[in-house]
């Protein structure tokens, strides 16, 4: 059953911490900005980015900006 489930859920179903990682990617922070502000090491934030990547199926973080505004994931202010 929980493999069904997770065939369900959609490719890029993101942790909260990824999505944190991916709204700074979207607002042009790079990983040692993301760090600071997020409070965790560059290395740990190079991990979110790969995973974020993978997970949308794009090759860069200008390519996971856009995928995440064109799906609505993640929506800027203002």
């Amino acid at each position: 059953m929980a493999a069904r489930l997770a065939a369900r859920l959609p490719r890029w179903h993101l942790s909260p911490r990824a999505l944190d990682v991916l709204r700074l990617i979207v607002i042009g922070k790079r990983n040692k900005e993301i760090g600071d502000a997020l409070d965790i090491t560059e290395g740990a934030v190079k991990i979110h980015v790969s995973s974020v990547l993978c997970k949308l199926g794009v090759s860069d973080r200008t390519e996971a900006a856009t995928a995440a505004l064109q799906r609505g994931i993640v929506q800027l202010d203002g």
